[in-house]
């Protein structure tokens, strides 16, 4: 080969990358054109590996994307709350969700959850009574999870992957307090986000001793000491608190206000 035919490949093959990118577009276009007009009344699960495109599910997403995107942009400083959307642990627990977020709205927070009930209603109640901007992203279950009473704006997802990824982009500090599947979920969605740098190094708060420790001690002694899962520096992507001044105080020194 001479040297310029090799000079010459690039140009050779970026016609082809141009009209690949060009098809994919014009057949995105097509699919969600088509999606819109065929929502269907009654929606089917998604499956693991569907047989079939459905042109219908490809817009639903986008437009989820696009309509979330639209509500956490409407808000600078923010602040996620994670947590039991039930009213089973200690009323400790919902008094301090509503302490916390209070006086962190009256910082200037704006205070965003899952907008359902137990401590994420707790959040948005003490957002709310404090005049903040008081955020719901609620996910449509079968099981009907209503909005809470004290949400300034809300929105409920489809598709648990979406609000995910609402929920990880939309403020610069992320609670946890107590709670089942979903609060671990999302905590460790958070953690592994940070500690691949796929997003920056945030605030990734712990709350309450007695819940967590019993987790963190088995991921010293389990990931990291026996097994060397983990890095040792990866147990400082988050901070164990154990009270509302705790919390406030750590929130306020390692965020901008």
């Amino acid at each position: 080969m001479s040297t310029d035919s090799a000079h010459d490949l690039p140009s050779h093959t970026a016609p082809s990358d141009t009209a690949s990118v060009h098809e994919t577009a014009e057949r995105l276009a097509k699919v969600v054109h088509e999606g819109q007009r065929t929502i269907p009344e009654e929606r089917s699960l998604l499956v693991c590996k569907p047989s079939r495109v459905e042109s219908w599910r490809i817009f639903k997403i986008m437009s989820e994307f696009v309509e979330g995107f639209d509500v956490i942009r409407q808000y600078g400083l923010a602040v996620s709350f994670f947590g039991s959307a039930r009213a089973s642990f200690e009323d400790e627990v919902y008094r301090d969700a509503t302490q916390l977020a209070g006086r962190l709205a009256k910082k200037g927070f704006a205070i965003i959850t899952g907008g359902s009930s137990g401590v994420m209603q707790a959040a948005n109640k003490g957002a709310f009574e404090a005049g903040g901007d008081s955020v719901g992203l609620n996910i449509n279950l079968p099981e009907a999870q209503s909005y809470n009473p004290y949400l300034t704006n809300k929105f409920g997802f489809d598709h648990f992957f979406v609000r995910k990824v609402m929920l990880t982009y939309a403020s610069e500090v992320y609670v946890y307090f107590p709670g089942g599947f979903g609060t671990l979920d999302e905590f460790f969605e958070i953690v592994t986000l940070v500690q691949t740098k796929k997003i920056r190094a945030v605030p990734i708060i712990l709350f309450g001793k007695h819940y967590w420790e019993p987790l963190l001690a088995f991921i010293e002694e389990t990931l990291y000491r026996e097994h060397k899962a983990i890095n040792q520096k990866d147990m400082e992507l988050y901070t164990l608190v154990d009270s509302v001044d705790e919390a406030y105080d750590y929130i306020t020194a390692n965020v901008s206000c």
